[in-house]
């Protein structure tokens, strides 16, 4: 069983108190010697330089880095492949045999695949893909659920140059159909469906109607999960083909393709201010190193480690952290299909106690919801195993990483808070467990090699304590290279505001001790239980809805997600505005972009605070929903809308 901290949380949390590294974990650490910081801080170019060498290179690279501000390349005229790296660099030892994945289905099945028939399974599907026409360059859409096949097409698409476009599992049609044709995909990879709390999610169906206004589509290929019998799957003849029929006549072994470190790896959609997500693209030398160095020093990796991060792979800590880094590192990566309550709220902790779960890396809303279950559930299992708990997809607060550290870890685990994004590929802002001195709540100092600032609206730097922007003053390999198709919203979005320099859109302070502390999101996107969803993409949703004339969204705090979304919408004129609207609203948007966008709370108002030039004031609908004193007003067309929909939702509240 987990051992007991006794002292309460409350103590734990007390001011200035801070929580160094064990002994027995800082004298076995990878690294922890300070000096590391030093050093790359003299030579960042060395620096990566030295990651990039434990890799293999089918030709290595001229130049470490080319920067002409906003356009990096690294490793300039290098030849590597990311497939090879994970695979094939570990077949000639030891590891070849080791557990690669480890996989556990909702429904309770395990299946674990060594580093030897993953390859084997990896080259048989670059052939099916081969078969199908994809060559290098091509867009492969990825729609699957949690299952150990979603990997095998990533790195089959790495293997031969074909460029992934993994789509969360949890999206709708529309959503993927959108990320489809801003992709021009040749090819979607599926299943018939997949498990989440005992039902099926209708992946195929979904796939189907998507593909209705997908032209770019050539095959389908359906892998047959289980969900149903295969004849109850509906299969467009010369479009769509099963799976395992494919890999049946499939050849073992497929070459990999000699990639230039700067060829396009993959692209992942992520919400953004508009209503149009944008594709954010990470090519392969610069990323492949990036992770492996993050992976191996911010996880203290050992060689015997069974490592679990809980994220689905439709979201980058799933592209970087199951699958990329901990193969790169030779480790043994768990995948699990399901949610944390099925069939009951300790299933996580039956899992880290079946297989021996040696690191753990969640998000901060699991630990709040964990929380709220309470002390019992993984007090039922022996979590002895766990040495390193992580945190990632959104600021921490101090209860939650308290909590975490004494009933997940028994107190004595290092609890690494990782601050990063889509965009930047890998973790920038960490503590190395082995060095550093945690304080709840922080994601403590940039990673060696990462340069990162709290500036003000002019760009100078601020002082301790004060708050102001996040932003990163130098390349670092694994930063997206462009949104695809689209390098001007790249240039405007990113790096416009200080030339030179990348603003993070998020906001953080810096105290007397360096340490960063990130207070989250400045701009029109809310951070959702860790992912990032577009405010405008919600509004249109539901302006998309016959009822609704106008609809503003907005973030509002919420103790388990982070964020929850608010709505306040108006109705067109004549609409009866019945019972069962507002959950009618809501179901509609989950239909148009998944149930992850679906608001909390609909408001509906009879109009909404506009600037005389007809701008939605949103920080206004935000000083509501939050009981904060509203701020300025003047630049409002009129101002006794606000305070209308204040007492409106007073009465609601009340």
């Amino acid at each position: 069983m987990v051992e007991k901290v006794q002292a309460p949380i409350e103590a734990l949390l007390q001011e200035g108190r801070t929580f160094p590294p064990p002994d027995e974990f800082r004298q076995r650490a990878n690294i922890n010697d300070p000096g590391v910081y030093e050093e790359a801080e003299r030579d960042p170019e060395g620096f990566w330089a030295r990651w990039a060498e434990q890799l293999h290179w089918f030709r290595k690279w001229e130049r470490v880095l080319e920067w002409n501000p906003p356009w990096a390349k690294w490793f300039v005229g290098g030849k590597t492949n990311l497939a090879y790296n994970c695979l094939d660099r570990h077949l000639t030892g030891a590891r070849k045999n080791k557990a690669a994945i480890l996989w556990e289905g909702e429904p309770g099945e395990v299946r674990i695949l060594t580093y030897w028939e993953l390859y084997r399974q990896v080259c048989k599907f670059a052939n099916v893909l081969k078969s199908l026409g994809v060559k290098k360059g091509d867009r492969v859409t990825i729609y699957m659920p949690m299952v150990p096949e979603l990997p095998i097409a990533m790195l089959a698409c790495a293997r031969i140059g074909a460029v992934h476009s993994v789509v969360f599992g949890g999206f709708s049609s529309d959503a993927l159909r959108d990320r489809i044709q801003d992709a021009q995909a040749k090819v979607l990879v599926t299943a018939e469906g997949g498990w989440r709390r005992g039902n099926i999610v209708p992946l195929k169906r979904n796939a189907d109607e998507a593909l209705k206004e997908c032209p770019s589509i050539e095959h389908v290929v359906v892998f047959h999960r289980g969900c149903y019998e295969q004849s109850q799957v509906p299969m467009t003849p010369g479009r769509d083909l099963w799976w395992h029929e494919l890999m049946a006549q499939a050849p073992l072994e497929c070459p990999a393709e000699e990639m230039d470190a700067e060829d396009m790896l993959y692209i992942l959609y992520t919400s953004g201010t508009t209503g149009k997500p944008k594709g954010v693209v990470h090519t392969t030398g610069g990323y492949m190193v990036g992770v492996y160095a993050t992976t191996k020093w911010v996880f203290d990796l050992k060689e015997e480690d069974t490592y679990w991060c809980t994220a689905d792979i439709g979201w980058v800590t799933g592209h970087s952290y199951i699958v990329y880094g901990p193969l790169l590192c030779g480790t043994t990566t768990v995948m699990y299909e399901g949610s944390p309550d099925w069939p009951e709220r300790d299933r996580w902790w039956a899992l880290v106690e079946r297989h021996g779960v040696n690191i753990l890396y969640t998000a901060p809303t699991a630990i709040r919801t964990f929380m709220r279950w309470g002390e019992e559930w993984p007090a039922r299992h022996d979590l002895s195993s766990l040495r390193l708990l992580g945190s990632v997809g959104e600021p921490i607060n101090p209860e939650a990483w308290v909590w975490y550290w004494r009933n997940i870890g028994g107190g004595r685990c290092p609890v690494v808070d990782t601050w990063w994004q889509t965009e930047t590929g890998m973790i920038m802002i960490t503590p190395l467990p082995g060095i550093t001195v945690c304080k709840p709540g922080s994601a403590t100092r940039p990673f060696p090699g990462v340069a990162a600032d709290v500036v003000d609206d002019a760009g100078n730097s601020v002082p301790a304590g004060a708050g102001g922007y996040l932003v990163l003053k130098r390349p670092w390999p694994a930063m997206m290279r462009t949104i695809y198709g689209d390098p001007d919203r790249y240039v405007q979005q990113y790096w416009s505001r200080y030339p030179g320099i990348y603003f993070t859109g998020d906001g953080a302070k810096r105290d007397e001790d360096g340490y960063f502390w990130i207070v989250g999101r400045i701009d029109d996107v809310v951070n959702v239980a860790g992912h990032r969803i577009g405010t405008m993409e919600v509004e249109s949703a539901l302006v998309d809805h016959p009822s609704v004339a106008e609809a503003a969204v907005i973030g509002r705090s919420d103790e388990v997600k982070g964020q929850a979304l608010w709505a306040f919408v108006t109705i067109k004129e004549g609409v009866d505005r019945h019972q069962g609207l507002e959950q009618e609203l809501r179901e509609h948007v989950a239909r148009k972009i998944g149930g992850i966008a679906r608001p909390d709370r609909i408001i509906f108002a009879a109009e909404l605070p506009k600037t005389r030039s007809g701008k939605i004031m949103r920080r206004l609908l935000r000083d509501i929903a939050e009981g904060r004193a509203l701020g300025d007003t003047t630049t409002l067309q009129d101002p006794a809308v606000v305070q209308t929909l204040r007492e409106q939702y007073e009465h609601l509240e009340g």
